[in-house]
Order: structure tokens, then C-alpha cells, then sequence
């Protein structure tokens, strides 16, 4: 009995890391993780949803500060993910160093969040991971995602075009076959 349970055991947590080791792995990274970071990560949950591959994807976001960790977003965030037909369910959080081993593309909205990722010591050998997240938005290559908090709905508006823009240049550069349900 003890032996089948802990093959049990083992081929659960075998097939758990499996899984979790095929998943591709993104984090969005922004300033406080109450703006884009989190609206990004929302956005991107949704598409993957639509299209049937959330079980392929690990999504996450966080700041490179520590300004609102365990906050949620901006409730002006929430308002225009919802207007937008997007739900949002976040905790703010702060990177991490683990986070360099633990995701596969890390995503600053801007060059002062990569820069402040890439200043940590052992971020030079993950520089490859490393990428703004306009370098997939097809209006604006490789332009900042400007952070909408001091602004108006309208910031926020423009914030989610570009994003959503983003995120499916994104996709179709790591899921090419993938499409909309």
C-alpha cells in the first residue's frame, strides 16, 4: 500500500512539474502593479481563453517597486478592463529575482521598469527573456506603454489599445496556429 501511494504520489508531482515545465511563462512588469502590468496580464489571460490554450500559459505581473503590494488595481484599471469586456483579478506584487528563473518572457511596459528589472545583479544572463512589451504592437514597435495614473479615462483607454494591440502580436509570435473561439 505505502508503495503505491507514493508511486501514486511521485506520478502526480511528476506529471504537476511536467505540465507546469511545458507551460510558456510570462510576466508583465510595470511600476506599482496597479495600471498596465495587471491590465496586461488580464488582457492576455483573456485571449488565451478565447482561443483554448490557457492550460498552455502560466500568466502573471508585477512592479518593479514596492508601492502597493497586496493591493489591487486602480479602480479606474478595473473600470476600463470591464468597459473593454475584460476582467481582472490581481494582487499587486513586486519582482522577485526568483522571477528570472521562473518565467519564460518577462514584459516592462517601459525602458525605466527593464532598466530597473536588468539593474539587479543576475540579470545579465536572462537578458534574453527580456523584452518591452510594444516590441510586439504593431502600431509602435518597441515604443513605452505610457503609465496612465496620473491621467484620465482616456489615458487608461489608450493604455488598453496599445496592450491589447501588444498582446496579440504577442501571441501570434508564440502561438501562430493558435485563433479566437
Amino acid at each position: 500500500m505505502f508503495l503505491f501511494v507514493g508511486r501514486l504520489r511521485c506520478n502526480l508531482v511528476c506529471s504537476i512539474f511536467i505540465k507546469f515545465s511545458s507551460m510558456t511563462r510570462i510576466l508583465f512588469v510595470c511600476l506599482g502593479n496597479i495600471c498596465r502590468s495587471p491590465l496586461a496580464e488580464a488582457i492576455l489571460r483573456r485571449e488565451i481563453h478565447r482561443r483554448g490554450i490557457q492550460d498552455d500559459f502560466l500568466v502573471e505581473s508585477c512592479g518593479t517597486a514596492n508601492y502597493h503590494v497586496g493591493d489591487p488595481p486602480d479602480p479606474r484599471t478595473i473600470r476600463n478592463a470591464l468597459k473593454n469586456g475584460t476582467e481582472i483579478h490581481h494582487i499587486g506584487r513586486q519582482f522577485d529575482r526568483t522571477d528570472f528563473d521562473r518565467f519564460d518572457i518577462i514584459l516592462p511596459m517601459d525602458a525605466s521598469n527593464r532598466s530597473n528589472v536588468l539593474r539587479l545583479p543576475e540579470a545579465e544572463k536572462y537578458q534574453h527573456k527580456i523584452k518591452l512589451v510594444r516590441t510586439y504592437d504593431t502600431n509602435d514597435r518597441g515604443a513605452d506603454v505610457p503609465d496612465p495614473y496620473a491621467g484620465d479615462e482616456k489615458d487608461f483607454q489608450e493604455v488598453y489599445e496599445m496592450l491589447e494591440r501588444s498582446i496579440r502580436g504577442l501571441l501570434q509570435s508564440i502561438a501562430p496556429g493558435s485563433k479566437e473561439n
